[in-house]
């Protein structure tokens, strides 16, 4: 019987030293691969992947909707880290992204028309039409 008794004391000891190693294993593959401190925040995540105006409707979005904004900015940070988006987003997508989940975020609109080789605002070039006639008057 100790022959038996310590070949079975010996197969517990392998079979624990194995799962301690596999809990080992588990937990470093938990762990994030940046340590909390050295993790960038989500704003700074989503920032680098922005591309033209991107910023611009961001920013908006974040003055007028603040609360919902950063709820949007931490899940993109998070589909970014993860791999789940890997392209630019300019801010046609961003504008699309936060009026899709109900956030109609207001940009300021300007139209631009070409006078004289030059480009003008069309409230501009509306105003010296208008002041024009009235000089002709």
């Amino acid at each position: 019987m100790s022959s038996e008794d310590s070949e079975l004391e010996r197969l517990k000891a392998k079979r624990l030293a194995e799962m301690q190693e596999n809990i080992s294993a588990k937990r470093q593959s938990k762990e994030p691969d940046m340590p909390e401190k050295t993790r960038p925040a989500p704003r700074d995540t989503v920032l680098s992947k922005l591309g033209y105006r991107g910023l611009e409707v961001l920013e908006n979005a974040e003055a007028q909707f603040p609360n919902e904004a950063r709820l949007v900015t931490d899940k993109l940070a998070e589909l970014i880290e993860c791999g789940e988006i890997n392209e630019e987003l300019d801010g046609g997508k961003i504008l699309t992204l936060f009026r899709t989940i109900g956030l109609n975020v207001r940009m300021d609109t300007k139209i631009n028309v070409e006078h004289d080789g030059k480009f003008v605002s069309l409230s501009d070039r509306l105003l010296s039409k208008t002041d024009g006639d009235e000089k002709r008057a």
